[in-house]
């Protein structure tokens, strides 16, 4: 190793440049056997050293996003049910709904598929650079209740606001308190022109008698309802093509209960 080399790598390690640092001695490899002119050589350096910080920075919005799995739409079975809206949620992939700040909202019945093209479609606007947040609904209620509690609910609702998409899993599940539905509505108007993605076994029109307070319920769900894609899925359900195979079943399907 020249005592340039050496200088360059010291260099390199002082501007905390990693990227280059990792793939320096297949570049230098590259530039002395002429592969590589002077400016080539810094521009692949260069390259490499952005490839690596979107890398990181990709893990960490993913790491952030919270999601049960990661899944993605590239790996969603859309022959499992001939009823299930392929086009229109191929459609959603190309994210303009996100750039519009619009919702979409999947509903349909339990195991379709609702909460993996959530995760999917929550995975590609990762991909595209955004702030993602995944939760169950149910666990979002309770870290407000918990923020009126403790004093933090300001600063959990921050928190709650800031991810460009806030995905909002098995919403309306069961009847609201009015404390809830309160939360719910300010969590709502707060993020106004900021993306939702919700799942729901419930169709939205079957919402209304949820909420406590018919006020609430209209003037929050007509702010959810009226600027969101809904999406119908419909069809069997999902889940046992997902199922391990059993090698004790003859017939090579699974006889555990689908949760």
């Amino acid at each position: 190793m020249s005592v340039m080399d050496t200088a360059l790598r010291e260099s390199l390690k002082v501007l905390r440049l990693s990227g280059m640092l990792e793939t320096l001695d297949a570049r230098l490899a590259q530039a002395h056997g002429g592969e590589l002119g002077h400016l080539d050589f810094l521009q692949v350096l260069c390259q490499d050293e952005i490839t690596r910080r979107e890398t990181v920075a990709f893990q960490r919005r993913l790491h952030r996003a919270k999601f049960e799995q990661q899944v993605t739409l590239e790996e969603f079975d859309f022959t499992a049910s001939s009823k299930l809206p392929a086009a229109q949620i191929r459609d959603l992939a190309a994210l303009r709904w996100l750039h519009a700040g619009e919702s979409v909202i999947l509903f349909g019945p339990v195991g379709v598929g609702k909460t993996h093209i959530a995760q999917a479609l929550g995975h590609l606007a990762v991909r595209q650079g955004a702030n993602v947040r995944f939760a169950k609904t149910s666990r979002i209620v309770a870290e407000l209740a918990g923020g009126h509690a403790d004093r933090t609910w300001d600063k959990r609702m921050r928190e709650l606001i800031r991810p460009d998409v806030l995905i909002l899993d098995d919403f309306a599940m069961r009847q609201m308190t009015a404390a809830q539905a309160d939360d719910l509505y300010e969590l709502v108007s707060e993020r106004q022109g900021r993306s939702l993605i919700i799942t729901s076994n419930r169709a939205p029109s079957d919402w209304y008698p949820l909420f406590p307070n018919p006020v609430v319920a209209e003037s929050l769900l007509d702010r959810l309802i009226n600027t969101s894609h809904q999406v119908i899925m419909n069809g069997p359900s999902y889940r046992p093509n997902k199922r391990p195979r059993n090698p004790t079943d003859k017939n090579g399907t699974a006889t555990a209960k689908d949760s």
